[in-house]
């Protein structure tokens, strides 16, 4: 990409509308959980989105600023709890880890999460589901729970399922962004998860990047590609467009 349209691009995604959003704490099982909505009308279809390893950031919040752009409500949940906001390696590993081993918790926090987006007045009847990373492993975990949504997309999330879980009550298209030099999440896995949500019939769109390492939408960071962002970007507009009301 010339270094115009890269300028272009990235001016495009940070010329954000004045929306005032707002960080809203709920309770799940006697615990605070600190989640970020943000509302442009009353009428408009939900995002609700799912945070990467480090919990709900900026980062998230900017994304937030992006989609409020597009025209959505956008609901960010929060899967760790409030405060909870690690920044070593090792804590991430943890907090991740321990919903990685409890599934049950981790449904019961997106089914809350969602829950809570309703009570702000987001319309859980017209919404899309995203995630990023671990949150992109959380939005499978949604669409193996059959939580209702229009979509889940999935950016660099894990996509391996856990033993015991299968696609057959998934009733809404995946998508999963991928980078294909992803150290972290194989080709293997990639293909095993094409290979499941095919012999569900569950639709899908897998999409690969080529030289795109994992992470490559996190602004800012050593593995930003900013040809993957774009293109995948792009292509969730075109999603939301197409499923949304």
């Amino acid at each position: 990409m010339h270094n115009f349209s890269k300028l272009f691009f990235l001016s495009t995604l940070f010329s954000l509308p004045a929306v005032s959003g707002e960080s809203i704490t709920y309770e799940v099982d006697d615990a605070e959980y600190e989640g970020y909505w943000s509302k442009i009308d009353d009428n408009a279809p939900l995002i609700l989105m799912l945070h990467d390893w480090d919990g709900l950031t900026d980062y998230e919040v900017k994304r937030t600023k992006m989609l409020n752009k597009l025209g959505y409500n956008v609901f960010a949940i929060d899967l760790f709890g409030k405060g909870i906001r690690p920044t070593e390696i090792q804590d991430k590993k943890q907090h991740t880890g321990e919903l990685y081993k409890d599934r049950q918790k981790l449904r019961k926090l997106l089914q809350a999460g969602a829950m809570e987006a309703k009570n702000q007045g987001g319309n859980l009847e017209n919404n899309v589901m995203i995630g990023y990373c671990f949150g992109g492993a959380a939005v499978l975990e949604a669409a193996r729970a059959a939580l209702p949504s229009k979509a889940y997309v999935s950016f660099h999330g894990g996509l391996s399922t856990p033993a015991g879980q299968d696609y057959s009550k998934t009733q809404s298209p995946i998508v999963v962004f991928h980078g294909s030099a992803d150290s972290m999440i194989s080709m293997e896995q990639f293909a095993n998860l094409t290979n499941q949500l095919e012999s569900h019939k569950v639709t899908h769109e897998m999409i690969t990047y080529s030289g795109a390492p994992h992470a490559f939408t996190v602004f800012g960071s050593e593995k930003y590609q900013i040809e993957a962002d774009k293109k995948s970007w792009m292509r969730l507009t075109q999603i939301l467009n197409s499923v949304t009301q």
